[in-house]
């Protein structure tokens, strides 16, 4: 398990906005929506490219690859051609302070 990292400050992301950060070696996106946060793994799992320079519709993420689009809530797929889920990192927010932690191997 690895720890907490303090990866952004509240300010540094507005509403609608995508901000990619480094969690122990692993491009993590952090989005704000509608003031709250989320942090993905940075990578489509249809083909393995970056997913954070892609649309945002809503609270929905699409792949400037393919088109597949996902959950930034939840990181289900809500269209093709992925079928696998994002890795949704575990977040938390303290002071103002976004802190996020790698839990994949928990």
């Amino acid at each position: 398990m690895s720890d907490w990292l303090n990866v952004a400050s509240t300010d540094e992301l507005k509403p609608g906005e995508v901000k990619v950060v480094d969690v122990d070696g692993t491009d993590v996106a952090l989005f704000n929506i509608a003031d709250e946060y989320f942090a993905v793994e940075d990578v489509c799992t249809h083909d393995g490219a970056e997913i954070a320079s892609g649309c945002i519709h809503g609270d929905v993420i699409e792949c400037p690859r393919h088109g597949a689009r996902f959950s930034i809530r939840t990181g289900e797929v809500t269209a093709p051609p992925a079928y696998e889920p994002l890795h949704l990192f575990a977040l938390e927010v303290r002071a103002e302070q976004i802190f996020v932690r790698d839990d994949r191997w928990d």
